[in-house]
């Protein structure tokens, strides 16, 4: 309700009643405060009391109120003075500043945002300083693909274990911690590569298990932030972070190692991971609750629109492993990284052999994906929140999306066979990852929807399986190409996005399973 407060002096003859009267003492004080609104006026009388000395200080308000007659409400006299001195709701929001009525919710989804920038900045910086690197150690390119692997022997190893952590611990402690490990990891690759092969090794192993906790710990935050309504959004925004992170390390790499050699790549990029530390400790906190600085209307307003409310003390495994739509979230996880995964890993060599693009070319068009993918999230997830508000069921919002993530690529990698030119290749895989990216609306935002509480493990469960599904598809694509050609290896992603959508539109649910 819109409403105008008119405050007079304190000097006016009536005093409150005679039990609360301040009439004799010299710290209160008395006026009057008439409020108008379209449903009625009302004069309040108040007297505040100030009550001080050496060893305390306390007040007392207190409040008698009296109904303006509608005469006197109406009168042109009346309607001036209140005009005259008047403040509306929004002439006292205009006078707090802009950065503290930007909502606290979408800093936290933002400062998620960066983190997942950093983490996929300091993921691909490898691909690019591995070439000079290998030349001035020279390594084989077994030892190459040992190097590159070693990455996700940790990121395996934290995928459930950083759920877990998350969803007793916090969020803010854990992905805090996992982009602390992850900035040294980089930082100290130079210097471990100097020293020998063992410490470089290791030096990705624990990089990867930093990262490995990132979106586990994420998923917890939000699913204590940010409301239903808004959750595709949100999740389209930070995912595409990861993507943009690529196209920015594949961006800048280059250029640093030119200019500055190649261990400028992992000191610069490292070293950001500070700068976003200092942020987030100051700005993040795991839950609204614990937010002392949230204005109360937000706070209300996450805190009834978010499930997830009380910390978990112990992880009910056999009840979740119980669950059909857990079950759903795991294999189409599976399904789809197999197809995402060779995708972003061979799409370079797809280019070069198949296409016959130049090295230069390959590396330009590896970030057209990217760029499509960090559009086709965002997009997703403002039509996903869209259909939720307008009252369709999250289920059904969820299965349309995902259905889209599965069947898109599924189709355009069909296509590839039946083109003539390198541009309409180009063309298919640029849509086959754009429609990739509704994925972020369907089964990436569900670990939420069903289990809130626990949506840090189920995120570690599926992503495990997505993870693994990385290395064996990138392994299998390799075997496939030295018997057959890349036709068979767009049949074995079509195949497995079919699998997916199948398991997804018949198991998967957008409703609470999990209290």
């Amino acid at each position: 309700m819109s409403s105008r407060a008119l405050l007079f002096s304190p000097n006016f003859p009536k005093s409150p009643p005679d039990s609360i009267s301040t009439r004799n003492k010299p710290n209160s004080a008395l006026f009057r405060v008439w409020i108008n609104s379209p449903h009625g006026s009302r004069l309040f009388r108040v007297s505040v009391s100030d009550n001080s000395s050496e060893r305390r200080r306390s007040g007392k308000v207190y409040a008698d109120v009296k109904e303006i007659p509608e005469s006197i409400r109406k009168s042109a006299r009346f309607e001036d003075a209140l005009n005259d001195v008047v403040l509306s709701e929004e002439d006292l929001d205009s006078s707090v500043p802009w950065w503290e009525q930007f909502p606290k919710r979408w800093v936290i989804v933002i400062l998620c945002f960066s983190a997942f920038l950093l983490c996929n900045m300091d993921r691909v910086n490898m691909s690019i300083a591995i070439i000079p690197m290998s030349a001035e150690y020279n390594w084989n390119p077994t030892t190459v693909g040992l190097i590159q692997s070693s990455f996700f022997w940790g990121y395996l190893l934290t995928q459930i274990a950083g759920g877990i952590w998350a969803d007793t611990v916090g969020g803010k402690s854990v992905l805090g911690f996992g982009v602390v490990w992850w900035s040294i990891a980089t930082v100290l690759t130079p210097v471990a590569a100097k020293i020998g092969l063992p410490f470089l090794l290791v030096v990705r192993v624990f990089m990867g298990i930093g990262e490995g906790v990132a979106m586990p710990a994420m998923n917890n935050i939000l699913s204590k932030w940010v409301p239903v309504a808004e959750r595709s959004r949100s999740l389209a925004l930070v995912y595409s972070g990861m993507y943009l992170g690529s196209v920015t390390g594949l961006a800048f790499s280059p250029f640093l190692i030119h200019q500055f050699g190649w261990p400028s790549v992992f000191y610069s990029f490292g070293s950001l991971g500070a700068v976003w530390v200092a942020l987030w400790l100051n700005k993040a906190y795991s839950s609204p609750l614990e937010d002392p600085q949230l204005r109360p209307q937000e706070k209300k307003l996450i805190v009834t629109n978010c499930i997830s409310k009380q910390p978990v003390k112990t992880i009910p495994w056999r009840l979740i492993l119980s669950k059909p739509p857990v079950w759903a979230l795991i294999v189409s996880h599976f399904c789809h990284n197999w197809g995402t995964f060779i995708l972003l890993t061979w799409m370079p060599t797809y280019y070069i052999q198949v296409l016959k693009f130049n090295l230069t070319e390959s590396g330009l068009l590896c970030v057209l994906p990217w760029l499509t993918m960090a559009f086709s999230a965002n997009l997703g997830g403002w039509i996903a929140d869209t259909l939720v508000s307008k009252g369709l069921s999250v289920t059904t919002v969820r299965k349309i999306m995902q259905s889209i993530g599965f069947l898109g690529p599924a189709f355009f990698l069909t296509q590839l066979s039946h083109v003539n030119s390198p541009a309409m290749a180009v063309l298919c895989m640029a849509c086959s990852q754009g429609t990739d990216a509704f994925s972020q609306s369907g089964l990436y935002s569900n670990h939420q929807d069903i289990a809130p509480r626990y949506s840090g493990v189920l995120l570690g469960l599926s992503n495990t399986a997505g993870v693994l599904a990385g290395v064996f598809g990138t392994a299998a694509t390799g075997y496939i190409l030295q018997h057959g050609s890349w036709d068979d290896v767009f049949k074995v992603s079509v195949g497995l996005y079919l699998v997916g959508t199948v398991v997804w539109n018949l198991f998967s649910t957008g409703e609470k399973i999990l209290d």
